[in-house]
């Protein structure tokens, strides 16, 4: 059996395959501003979703207020809301 390299990485690449990222990421966003700290929101407000050609598609989620840095040291807030999406929850 030999394996043609070529069809996957065009697979990992088609539109099918960058929708169903797309969703993945967007519920992974959607948690991670449901689980957010609400001090004065800016942060929940700056969660944002993308993606990004790279070998493959790869879906990105964001958090770009002034303080995400310290939020997310402080809490890990989009760390969880990968973690927990992987799980089904």
């Amino acid at each position: 059996m030999e394996f043609q390299n070529g069809y996957f990485e065009s697979l990992l690449r088609s539109a099918p395959v960058r929708a169903v990222v797309d969703e993945a990421t967007e519920r992974v966003a959607v948690k991670a501003r449901s689980t957010a700290p609400e001090d004065g929101g800016d942060y929940k407000r700056k969660i944002t979703t993308g993606g990004k050609m790279q070998k493959r598609y790869v879906g990105v989620v964001t958090a770009s207020a002034r303080h995400s840095m310290k939020v997310e040291a402080r809490t890990g807030n989009l760390a969880r809301a990968v973690r927990s999406s992987g799980r089904g929850r």
